[in-house]
């Protein structure tokens, strides 16, 4: 059974400094404390500085002695995450998970990752390879997905939020979903009518 009390203190913690440490988790639907939501910045003077990247969290029933579920929903080119479903290679979120880790430690944990990627052990072998052999293009691709996907054009959002709400969705709702699609409206438009 999942520690809620532990959950709702880690979100506080959490919350505490996010503007210091770049990381921070919401709810993802409603009062459900077992599926959230984190955000990582991206780090400083690495091809995903200025992103800004969203983390589905699963938290199974055995948590905090079992890992949190982690996969990023924005699209990140990187050697430990799976280009095609967000999926993470990261040691802390399966073997090396502890009790004493907490949600932000993981969060901190993944945004390091982004800093120092480890190639030999890959969740995509395709952006390893690319890595190992040819490093300046592998830079100006994570940027390019850093800039498409993981910074919100701040140009027609408006627009986005009051089409979506014309056609009937909560504004409050309208927003995270473009948030978490980064800003794509047609995804965003997807999520909000797949629930």
């Amino acid at each position: 059974m999942v520690d809620y009390a532990r959950v709702q203190k880690e979100l506080v913690e959490c919350n505490r400094d996010k503007d210091i440490s770049g990381v921070s988790i919401e709810l993802d639907n409603g009062d459900d404390l077992s599926h959230l939501s984190g955000r990582i910045t991206g780090p400083i003077a690495s091809p995903y500085e200025g992103g800004i990247f969203q983390i589905d969290i699963r938290l199974p029933g055995g948590y905090p002695f079992e890992p949190p579920k982690m996969q990023f929903i924005t699209k990140v080119w990187h050697p430990n995450i799976s280009s095609q479903n967000g999926a993470i290679c990261l040691d802390i979120l399966k073997d090396q998970w502890s009790p004493a880790l907490t949600l932000k430690t993981a969060l901190l944990s993944l945004q390091a990752l982004l800093s120092s990627p480890e190639p030999d052990d890959p969740q995509d072998a395709v952006v390893a390879q690319q890595y190992l052999r040819d490093y300046p293009t592998f830079v100006g691709t994570a940027r390019y997905w850093t800039d498409t996907f993981a910074k919100r054009a701040s140009v027609g959002t408006e627009e986005k939020v009051q089409k979506l709400v014309e056609m009937g969705f909560p504004e409050v709702l309208v927003r995270k979903t473009l948030d978490i699609v980064g800003g794509d409206e047609n995804l965003a438009l997807e999520k909000l009518c797949t629930g």
